[in-house]
Parts: C-alpha cells; structure tokens; sequence
C-alpha cells in the first residue's frame, strides 16, 4: 500500500538470491554449474601447419590418381576400336626410327586414328617399367596391317616384329658357289658370306624371311635344315643299303639330283646306283665328270668331250671306283629320300629318251638297244638346230627395205628361208 514514500528494493543477485551482505553484493555473479549427466561443448582446434599440409597433399595425390586413372581407362578404350583402314597395307619401319615418326606415319597412312594417342601409350609402357612392367619396343621390319586393326593390334605386331616374310627360293641341284652368288643378288638380304659352305651341306627350299636377313644367317639356317632333314631320312633308310654313313648317303643323292630332274624317276635311279654300288661296278655317272674338271662353277648344260670321260679326276666316277668324295650338288629333299629307300629294281643302267625321261635296262644287251635309239634322236635333235641355224642365217642375210623403197610406194615381196 503506497503512503507516498518510495523505499528502494534491496539489489538482488542474477540469480534471484538477495545477497546477505553489500560486500556479496559486490561480488560477480557465478555461472551455474553444469547439470549432471550432460557433456562440456569442446570448442574447435585449430590444425597445425604440418597436418594442413599432408591434408593438401593426399587431396592432391587422390584428384591425381582419379584423373590418370580416368585418362587410362579412356586410352585403353581407344586403343581398343576398330582402326580407320579400310585395305590392307605394308609400312616398313626402319632400323632405328623412333615412336614419334613411326606414329606420324601410321596416322598418315591411315593405320590408327591418333598418333598422339600412341605415343603416350607407348610413353606410359616405358613409365611402367618402374613398376616391374614391360616397355613397349618397336623393331623394325615390313608390316602389313589389315582393315580395321586397333591400335593395341598394331602395337602388339610392332612388338612382336610380326614382320612380312619374303620368300627365298634356292633350287635343287645347285653347288654351293652357285647358291652363294644367288643369294648374293637377292636384294631382300644384308651383309656378307665370309666363306662358300661345304658342298651338299645346303638344303635346297623355299623359305620364308624378313627383309633385312643376314645372308650368312640364312646360310646357317639352311645348313641346321639339311642336317636335320638328312639325320631323319637317315633314321628310316632301307634295310641292306651299301652306305656307310650319312655323308655317303648325301654324296649319291647329290648324283641322283643331277641325273633326273623327274620325280617320279629319282627312286629308280637311285636303285641303278645302289645295284652298281653292290655289284662293285663303276657308277658312270656323267654329271660327275664336269664336276671334277669345274667343281662349284660347273656349267652342267655344256657337252662332254671324249677325252674328258678318260681323264681322271677326284670325282669322276667313270675312273673311280664307288662313290666320289665329296658331294657334287646341293641335292633337295625327294633326292635325299630316293637314295636311302630305292626302288626294288634289278636295273643296272639307264640312258636317256629324249623326252626328259630315261630308258631303264637290267642288262648290257637291252642298254645298247636303248643307247642306238637314244643316238637316233640325238642326230634328229642335231638336225632341227642345224636347219634353225640355216634359217637363222638366211634371215640375216636378205636385204633390208631402203629408204628409198618406202618413199616410192614399192611393196616388198614376201621372203621365205631357203630349205
């Protein structure tokens, strides 16, 4: 109830609480204590520099990782399509040509789509090889691509030098002279032979090389075929053959190579000179006669002269007795086979027929029979060159049309070659 006196209210605590003194009164209020069963609020720590920093890096290395790895899957997938050429195509890559220009010139033939593409494949397989992996190698070579090979093809070739094979044929029936100088015009091939190789140690084939091939490495090549096909056929030879070893096997082949150029004739040849062999006769083998007198240079195509069958020579086995000393030829397969497993023939000569076949005989009665008519066609052979040689020569000798004659409108009557 007012009575017109204002009192004034005693100042309380913030808590509501009036303080029991002025010097409480004076004191600061306290906060109130936490209730019991709830957590103090922690504030935030500031990081440190150092953890700030390794935070900065792993983020860095993540957005990295997922950016390459990114970038690979996309390469992979490129590298994976179909490639832009639509025919086949040959590239040769030279000796020691870089990625770069290698690429260059694939994207410009049209082989893939993206040089740039290839070389950072080829620049991530290098980086891989501090990890253990295998680097990407391009060798050199001729390559064919075929429509539509993807990048990954055309690299896999290039490291694999899946290059394009050249054929290298060396017929039967050669000396090793003459097999070297063959190969020395061979364009295909590099480098040097130091030394002719022994006499039949060369199997005569067709084989299949890259360009670029050291003729002597193809010449060691052809040597490891001819022991290996000759060690073979020597393996399943005929039972009861009169040759002691393998080199004597090549040494009869290399006759019968020279003798027939028919294959269905070597067998029987081969069985003439293994009955002469185990009869102790002479072979008479005339091919051996201009080898002896000309060795590796021999021209096979040339006559024998009488004189050259009585000359004595290493090789000739009309004056030798059994089979020469060293081969005369390069023999091919079929002659190697022909002289380990001969017919079953009781022939012990054989001459020609003038057809490019031979007359077999098992006796000396029935060769000179095949000998007369052989001898015939030898004079009607020697007939029609020399009427050739006639004609020939009266040819060359009929006057020329002049000028003049031409000029004049003359016609020129129709010449025929004198009889």
């Amino acid at each position: 109830m007012s009575n017109g006196w204002h009192t004034r209210e005693p100042p309380r605590l913030r808590s509501g609480v009036l303080p029991r003194s002025p010097a409480e009164a004076l004191e600061p209020t306290r906060a109130p204590s936490r209730p019991r069963g709830t957590r103090r609020r922690h504030q935030p720590r500031r990081l440190s520099p150092t953890v700030r920093r390794l935070s900065a890096l792993m983020t860095f290395v993540v957005v990295v990782s997922t950016t390459l790895a990114a970038g690979v899957i996309w390469i992979d997938r490129e590298f994976d399509r179909p490639g832009p050429l639509t025919a086949p195509k040959t590239i040769v890559v030279r000796k020691g040509e870089g990625a770069r220009d290698v690429a260059r010139r694939l994207e410009a033939e049209g082989v893939i789509a993206s040089q740039h593409l290839f070389v950072g494949r080829y620049v991530a397989r290098s980086m891989s090889t501090w990890f253990g992996g295998t680097p990407l190698q391009i060798k050199a070579g001729d390559y064919l691509f075929e429509p539509g090979q993807s990048m990954r093809e055309v690299a896999t070739e290039l490291d694999e030098g899946k290059s394009v094979l050249f054929s290298v044929s060396v017929p039967e029936g050669l000396t090793s002279y003459q097999i070297v100088e063959r190969l020395k015009a061979e364009p295909i091939l590099s480098g040097e032979i130091t030394t002719i190789p022994e006499e039949g140690s060369l199997l005569p084939d067709t084989y299949r090389v890259p360009r670029g091939m050291a003729r002597q490495a193809l010449i060691d090549m052809m040597q490891a075929e001819s022991r290996q096909f000759l060690a073979k056929a020597w393996a399943s030879r005929a039972p009861g053959l009169p040759l002691r070893t393998p080199r004597e096997a090549l040494v009869l082949a290399s006759i019968i190579e020279k003798e027939t150029g028919r294959k269905d004739e070597r067998e029987r040849v081969a069985a003439v000179f293994i009955n002469r062999l185990k009869q102790g006769m002479r072979l008479q083998s005339d091919p051996t006669i201009l080898y002896g007198l000309e060795g590796g240079q021999t021209d096979w195509g040339r006559p024998i002269l009488k004189a050259e069958i009585q000359g004595r020579t290493a090789h000739n086995t009309y004056q030798i007795q059994g089979l020469p000393p060293t081969p005369i030829c390069n023999p091919g397969k079929a002659s190697i086979s022909a002289a380990l497993n001969p017919a079953n023939t009781k022939d012990l000569y054989f001459v020609a027929d003038g057809t490019g076949g031979h007359v077999f005989s098992e006796t000396i009665k029935e060769h000179n029979a095949a000998v007369g008519a052989w001898r015939k066609v030898e004079e009607q052979i020697r007939a029609r060159q020399q009427a050739d040689k006639a004609k020939m020569a009266s040819a060359e000798s009929e006057p020329a049309r002049t000028e003049e004659d031409a000029a004049g409108g003359v016609p020129l009557p129709v010449r025929k070659p004198k009889r």
